[in-house]
């Protein structure tokens, strides 16, 4: 059972922002991540404030300069846009395989961000897409690189009367391979055992961008900035495809779970990074 708890139902954003500043609530979104956490103990609350009646928070926008997700916008909105494929290939697969139907069509953008899980599958994609989020409150509004929004695990730079409103990145250069694995025990339904993303592009046949992200082997969901440093303005030759690879390794923290041991997360790390830039070479090269 659920422990109890109060909920304000704002129906605008200044609503909930005024909520969040005067009475001290938590957002709460789509849910999916923070009822099974609240029936387990693992979370506690006893007072939150629904963006689920907040209008204008579900949105897709795509313009030549920016592709922009309000936070309220679920799995399945990008799943179903037709522009997703393009604009952030690795964010449509990452969506794809998020969970199973009926959590694709409640859990949010911002909510899975938000929730500062090192097995947020999302998160890895937006990071190589160099996006950032725009932090709402009372008294104004921030925009903050995602690759700094968070400290530790489940901990970011949100102040308590702030709300993550929307998810922005330039679209991706002509040209450019995007993409994202997700390592886990099943296909469906499945907590990430590790989880890669990368972003290659290329110009004259040396490489022009290196992004590189790594979820579920460190506190945080983090940029491989070792490894991306590596290739930028290199031809990328398996040798140093090799390097790249072990420097993003030299960067996880894992630890022992259920789902895998610290070790056999280090060693997926390694290869899964090393697969995926060589596979997005050959497509950029």
């Amino acid at each position: 059972m659920l422990p109890p708890f109060e909920l304000s139902q704002p129906q605008t954003l200044p609503e909930a922002l005024r909520a969040l500043a005067e009475d001290g609530g938590q957002p709460l979104a789509g849910g999916t991540n923070l009822f099974p956490d609240l029936r387990s103990g693992r979370e506690k609350g006893d007072q939150f404030v629904s963006l689920a009646l907040v209008e204008g928070l579900r949105y897709i926008k795509h313009t030549e300069q920016r592709i922009t997700l309000g936070s309220g916008t679920t799995m399945s909105d990008i799943v179903h846009d037709p522009k997703m494929e393009t604009a952030a290939p690795a964010l449509a697969a990452a969506a794809k395989i998020f969970a199973g139907t009926m959590v694709r069509t409640a859990a949010t953008i911002g909510g899975n961000v938000c929730c500062g899980s090192p097995s947020a599958d999302t998160v890895p994609p937006l990071l190589t897409l160099a996006a950032d989020v725009t932090l709402s409150s009372a008294s104004g509004e921030r925009t903050v690189p995602l690759d700094e929004f968070y400290t530790d695990y489940k901990k970011t730079v949100m102040k308590p009367d702030e709300l993550l409103t929307s998810v922005s990145w330039a679209p991706p250069a002509p040209g450019s391979a995007h993409l994202f694995y997700k390592l886990a025990r099943r296909k469906g339904d499945a907590i990430t055992v590790t989880g890669v993303s990368v972003m290659i592009a290329a110009d004259a046949g040396k490489c022009t961008t290196a992004r590189v992200a790594l979820g579920s082997v460190a506190p945080t969901v983090f940029r491989a900035h070792e490894a991306e440093d590596l290739l930028v303005g290199q031809a990328l030759t398996p040798d140093l495809i090799e390097q790249a690879a072990k420097a993003a390794a030299h960067q996880c923290s894992p630890i022992d779970d259920i789902r895998a041991t610290a070790d056999y997360r280090l060693q997926t790390a390694h290869a899964l990074t090393r697969r995926l830039i060589t596979q997005a070479w050959k497509q950029v090269a």
